[in-house]
């Protein structure tokens, strides 16, 4: 796989991750709702401080401590893009270290400036983009925009069951985007390929192997036989 091939797939998810965020704040009210596919699927706007999938820690410190987390993990992944490019490692794992990369890339720009560009958004007002009177935090502390939601199933766990017996639950919960769908996306193709994906230089180094013990074995039964003398080498014999 080449390179301007694999920067092309980065550039296309971190555009439409991108374009659906900015849509998404421009055009929704904070918890502001819309069903796309009959019930279970929807764009529901919520907005988190910290992590993936909503999680979050830390308070402000460790929001500044995973923006800069992000910064690095982004930096040292497009050296080692282009390194295993040039080894020419197996193609969908490129794919994946690619799809990883950009859900990295794709937060790390909420986390670096949506603060600085956009207006707070509300549960009754739609936020604006560079408003006059500034963003509504600063630089480091950008919410990283969520909007894809797919409550798949709901209902109540029975009374009998434990712990959370009669409780209302609903699956699946979390409200992600593109960006997080890509990372979880790359990480669990190489969880189930990395035999497909790491087997290759394996199989390299066996064969390595074999053909050194082979030549081993060959150079340790084989004897060299001198080259004979005039003195020892067979008359002639009548008729040839």
């Amino acid at each position: 796989m080449r390179a301007r091939q694999v920067f092309l797939i980065i550039f296309l998810i971190i555009l439409a991750d991108q374009a659906l965020k900015f849509y998404i704040k421009l055009n929704y009210a904070y918890g502001e709702e819309t069903k796309v596919i009959g019930d279970w699927f929807r764009l529901h706007f919520v907005e988190n401080e910290g992590m993936a999938w909503g999680w979050s820690f830390g308070g402000s410190f460790g929001k500044i401590a995973l923006t800069l987390f992000r910064l690095a993990a982004v930096i040292f992944g497009v050296f080692y893009i282009r390194k295993i490019i040039r080894r020419k490692e197996h193609k969908g794992f490129i794919l994946c270290a690619a799809l990883i990369f950009s859900g990295a890339l794709g937060n790390l720009i909420d986390s670096l400036f949506y603060g600085m560009i956009f207006e707070n958004s509300t549960g009754v007002s739609v936020a604006r983009l560079f408003p006059p009177e500034g963003g509504y935090s600063s630089f480091l502390h950008g919410r990283v925009v969520d909007m894809l939601y797919f409550p798949l199933a709901d209902g109540h766990f029975p009374k009998w069951f434990p712990i959370w017996g009669g409780e209302y639950f609903e699956f699946f919960r979390p409200v992600f985007n593109i960006a997080d769908a890509s990372i979880s996306v790359g990480v669990i193709a190489i969880l189930i390929f990395q035999k497909k994906f790491f087997g290759k230089h394996h199989d390299k180094k066996t064969e390595t192997v074999e053909v050194v013990e082979a030549d081993q074995v060959i150079d340790a039964d084989v004897t060299p036989v001198p080259p004979l003398k005039d003195a020892d080498a067979a008359p002639d014999r009548p008729g040839f």
